[in-house]
């Protein structure tokens, strides 16, 4: 690729700065990242989908009072142009969480 083709691209990044949490010590608070969405059932948590696109995913099931902070990180975008909004938020430590891996029950068939 000749190098004039490289330094005429004028594209804009978008960056945002980084703004530190107060009242936040990384040592009583741990970071998970994925995708936000409210609870279907229980209005005082939150879930957390680790990798919305892929079939294989997990997610995780807080409290909304255990979160100590949240930070917005860039939109997830599929193959189809599908974009969903992802977060790390801030979870207090020793805090009672649920991780849940969902499957499908089926039978496993050993091809040797």
């Amino acid at each position: 690729m000749p190098l004039k083709h490289i330094v005429d691209v004028k594209e804009k990044f978008e960056i945002q700065t980084y703004a530190e949490p107060k009242n936040l010590d990384r040592h009583t608070h741990i970071p998970f990242s994925g995708s936000p969405r409210k609870h279907p059932i229980e209005k005082e948590k939150i879930l957390l989908i680790a990798d919305p696109f892929t079939t294989s995913t997990f997610y995780y099931e807080f409290k909304i009072a255990d979160i100590g902070f949240a930070e917005e990180l860039s939109n997830m975008t599929n193959i189809d142009g599908d974009a969903v909004p992802m977060a790390r938020i801030w979870v207090k430590k020793q805090s009672v969480a649920v991780r849940c891996t969902p499957f499908i029950v089926d039978t496993v068939v050993f091809q040797p």
